[in-house]
Parts: C-alpha cells; structure tokens; sequence
C-alpha cells in the first residue's frame, strides 16, 4: 500500500524476518452489527460489503500478518436488538465489534460491554465505531472500550460553520433532523455556532421528524418554502435525506442544502442535475481523494456497481493492523492500551486516536454537489455528478474539547 504504515516500516521488517509476532497466521473475527432490514437497510447494506472488501484487502497484505474475519448481523437499527446481536456476536467468538447507524444501538454497545468487560477478564471485547456520532459517547458517555473513527455531530458543525459564515447569501436558515440524538444535537451546535459567527443570520424553522419513518417530506418541504429560507442543515441520512432531497427537488425548493451524508446509498441519484451547486456536504473524505483509496474505490465499483462512503473503515483496519504489529498482540486488552493516542497515516493523512476520549482527530472537508469533469471524474451511482471538495479544514480546525474522565481498567 502507498502509505505503508512507514512509522513502524522498520520495526515491521525487522519483526518479521525474526518472526516474533505471536499473532502472525491468526483470525481476528469482527463483528458487524448495523441494519439490514427495514428503511435503513440499503446503506447497511452498502458498510457491511465495505467492510468485507476491506478486510479481503488488508487479508492480502498486512504489517501484522493476520486475517479478517467479519461476522455480519443485522441489528433493526435497535438498542435492544443490538445488545442481542452483541451477545451472539461474542459467542461466535468476536472480541472486536463494528458498528455506526445510530447512537441509541451505540449506547447500547458501551454499556454492555462496560459491564462484560469488567466481569470477565481475558474475554474483554473493544467497540470500533465508525459511523455514529453523538458528541456524547466520547464525553459524559466515553469508555475506555470505545474507539470513534468518524467526526463526531460538533466537530462537523464546527467546520461546516466555519465555512458558512463567509457565504453572504445565507440569510436565513431552516433546520431538519431526525429526532434522536444525532438530529437533535445537529439542531443545538447549528444555533449555537452560527449565532457566535454570523449574529445576523435568522433561524427559520427547526424540525425534528422520527427516525427511519417518514416517506414523504412534501409537508415540510412545503414549510420550508413558506419560511423564505435561503439555506437548510441537516444531519438526516439514509431514506431520510434520499426522501428530502427528491421532496425539494420535485416542489422546486431553491434553497441550499447544508449536509452530513449526501454520500449515503440512494441519496446521489435524488440530488441527480437539480441540485447541482446547491448541496453541500461535511466529511473527513470525498469521492475524487485519489491514492490508494481512490484505487479501492474504483475495485469495490467494478465489483458491486456501487459506491464506498463510509472510508474510515479502511481507518479502522489500518489502526488495527498497526497497533497489533506494534502490540505483537490481538489481545484486546493490549490493542485498547495501544491504540489510546496512537498517531498513524490513514488514507485522509496523518491522523491520531486522542487519549483523553478515544476520538479521532483529523482534517475535514466541505465538498459541493457539481457535474463531474476530468478533475474530478468519480460519479456515484453513475449521475454524472459528484461532490467536489471546495474547502479542508485542518484537523486543529474541528477539533472540539472533551469533558470525557476516562476510567481505565485497573
């Protein structure tokens, strides 16, 4: 790989010429617990053969010299059916869970495990969170068990602000969200964040909508036109953003979209040619990055005519490989102590797990809805279009405090 993990290249070779690495030859079994059923069900679809191609990959070549196994179950998108999913997940023999849809299920993840861990030493499983980004699971909620790879609903914020405050035609904004944490928090840091860097810009609407339920956002499309708002921000995904957006397109909605995940499945055929130049989303990546994973984008394309959005996958396969070379272990326990303030290089840069909280750092990108060119040739669910990165932000930028205190095992 281009990147090659080249703080440890050295460290590596020698290792393995003196073939020290106890884990060498070894299956290392991820559990996979996301929705594969009901509204939700095409972009977990879409992350668990992400995540299987990921570890077809890093199972080619790795520092480490293990093999990926992914247990893949489908959790409803339910706090209850996850904690059910964790259990035969762990009986199957996983010790490292992978999960992103929603923070309730997330919750539900560190809780659990806070209490397996703690009553059955030398089975401690480690929680790998890709996706799902309550600011809280990192601060009054943090454990030590747990690992965010993605910027949580602030960090997002922050940059996503950063960039509007300089745009003189947003006036006036209306705010959707899905009614759980995620939206509701989208909905708080919005206000909070745009009032301290453009006072003069007016809130005109603030919606909160179930999770997963709604099929036609013509009602509030309707409100939003009503409103005169020139901007919307939300934080919605999946059919929630896909049902949003092809809402506004069809009543002819002019505003501009300020986004969190306009990359999910099914989301880039509704934006098609009406919203071009009119959606903006945040991310610690974009489709033309180019590199090693812009190669593995095109692969997994050929493969399943389909698109890689949720790349910080690859993140967490690249953690995991390094700190289990540096850890000569896939013992959880020595990984977890491991990966704590490990910097290491992603595809998106150099990047670092902080201690204090167990929230990645790294940079972020507002990318823009555009047809796509020579420059910039990816097109999702081949529209023609793609999004175009228009500004990055350092890692400095977004990064937000914590109030994590961090309970370490004894």
């Amino acid at each position: 790989m281009q990147f090659a993990f080249k703080t440890i290249a050295a460290t590596v070779l020698l290792a393995s010429a003196s073939g020290v690495f106890a884990q060498k030859g070894e299956t290392v079994k991820i559990a996979w617990l996301d929705p594969l059923s009901g509204l939700m069900a095409a972009v977990g679809t879409n992350q668990l053969k992400t995540t299987q191609f990921f570890a077809e990959e890093f199972n080619k070549k790795n520092a480490a010299g293990v093999k990926f196994e992914v247990i893949g179950i489908d959790n409803k998108l339910s706090p209850q059916e996850t904690t059910s999913a964790l259990r035969s997940a762990m009986d199957q023999g996983a010790r490292y869970v992978l999960q992103g849809n929603g923070s309730g299920p997330a919750l539900a993840i560190i809780e659990a495990l806070e209490k397996h861990n703690a009553r059955n030493p030398g089975k401690e499983v480690v929680y790998l969170n890709y996706a799902a980004v309550d600011p809280d699971l990192t601060n009054s909620k943090c454990s030590y068990w747990h690992f965010r790879y993605d910027a949580d609903t602030s960090m997002k914020m922050e940059a996503l602000t950063t960039y509007m405050k300089d745009q003189p035609d947003i006036k006036k904004i209306y705010l959707i969200n899905q009614n759980y944490s995620h939206g509701q928090q989208v909905s708080k840091y919005a206000k909070q964040m745009m009032k301290r860097k453009r006072p003069d810009v007016e809130f005109v609407g603030d919606d909160l909508h179930p999770l997963a339920q709604v099929r036609d956002f013509a009602p509030y499309i309707a409100k939003i036109k009503q409103s005169g708002a020139d901007t919307v921000i939300t934080g919605n995904w999946g059919s929630d953003l896909t049902l949003l957006i092809k809402a506004a397109n069809d009543a002819g909605l002019n505003a501009k979209f300020y986004t969190y995940y306009a990359v999910t499945t099914g989301t880039p055929t509704a934006m098609g040619a009406a919203s071009a130049g009119k959606v903006y989303q945040v991310s610690y990546a974009h489709y033309n990055m180019g590199g090693e994973i812009g190669k593995l984008s095109d692969q997994f394309k050929a493969k399943f005519n389909d698109d890689i959005f949720a790349t910080d996958l690859y993140t967490v396969f690249a953690s995991l490989v390094e700190a289990f070379a540096r850890t000569k272990s896939t013992d959880p326990v020595k990984v977890a102590a491991t990966l704590e303030g490990m910097r290491f290089k992603s595809f998106n840069g150099d990047v670092e797990m902080r201690k204090t909280d167990h929230q990645l750092q790294q940079g972020l990108y507002i990318t823009r809805w555009e047809k796509a060119s020579a420059k910039y040739p990816y097109s999702p669910e081949n529209t023609g279009y793609t999004l175009v990165p228009v500004k990055y932000y350092e890692p400095y930028v977004a990064s937000t405090p914590t109030s994590c205190q961090m309970k370490r095992p004894s």
